[in-house]
């Protein structure tokens, strides 16, 4: 039985689809089967995996509102274990078409019913909003992950969307927990960022990663050429920071990896 994290902040620019992206790579690169599913309207997961979105004739979108099955959706990758779910711009008013839907939030969960049976992990890239589709996210999430970028302000917002959490655990899905918080976009050379990091781990205590994601260009190169950084440049800080989390992630959920290759090292 895998595992569903939902990667959600619903502050823009946090390294949120970076997060999905690199850190369902580093799981697959582990060898462990991985499913991306993103449903983000403006599709960057999946463009950054190489999948035009135009080209796509069944994505999430179909999936949640033109009811079509969800194996027809996925995709495979350029990577063996790690295989998407992609988004499409359609997606942009599937808010509205959803809204009068019997169990509208749990559309995704009944969707994605049975597939954490094939995978080890599967990693769901919301969009940078609250609304239905994060909600739907969550619902059908054992955990989420909250990217926090280490820049002024990274604290604003996260108290609506902790009590977003706390709304759905009490109405939706009562196995809901925080996977963890995760430091982005950190720079050793400024005070900020140390500043920032002592901050979050003030208000989140042992939930922050030991793992964090320095600024790295090649990290920000990478889904411009459609890879993930593990694949763009494997020797990357950007690549080496996302496997130390993958690590991070196994080790703490170990009793469900027991035989995970990565835990004997």
């Amino acid at each position: 039985m895998g595992k569903i994290i939902s990667i959600a902040n619903q502050k823009g620019g946090v390294g949120k689809t970076t997060t999905a992206v690199n850190l369902a790579a580093s799981l697959a690169a582990i060898e462990h089967p991985t499913l991306i599913i993103d449903i983000d309207p403006q599709s960057n997961s999946t463009s950054g995996l190489g999948i035009e979105s135009k080209t796509v004739s069944n994505s999430i979108y179909e999936v949640m509102v033109g009811g079509v099955g969800v194996k027809d959706s996925i995709r495979e990758t350029e990577l063996p274990y790690l295989e998407l779910i992609p988004s499409h711009i359609n997606l942009v008013g599937a808010e509205i078409e959803m809204v009068d839907r019997n169990e509208r939030e749990r559309i995704l969960s009944k969707a994605i019913d049975g597939l954490s049976d094939k995978y080890d992990f599967i990693i769901i890239d919301c969009p940078p909003s609250l609304g239905l589709l994060t909600i739907n996210a969550l619902t059908a999430s054992d955990s989420v992950l909250i990217p926090v970028q280490c820049e002024y302000f990274a604290l604003e917002g996260l108290g609506q969307l902790l009590n977003t959490i706390k709304i759905v655990r009490q109405h939706l899905n009562t196995d809901l927990e925080i996977e963890g918080v995760l430091l982005t976009m950190y720079d050793t050379r400024t005070r900020l960022s140390n500043q920032v990091a002592d901050e979050v781990k003030r208000y989140f205590d042992e939930k922050v990663f030991s793992s964090v994601i320095s600024r790295n260009v090649r990290l920000a190169e990478a889904p411009s050429f459609g890879k993930p950084a593990i694949l763009y440049d494997a020797t990357s800080v950007g690549s080496k920071n996302y496997l130390a989390l993958a690590r991070e992630i196994i080790q703490r959920n170990k009793k469900l990896f027991k035989n995970s290759p990565v835990l004997s090292k």
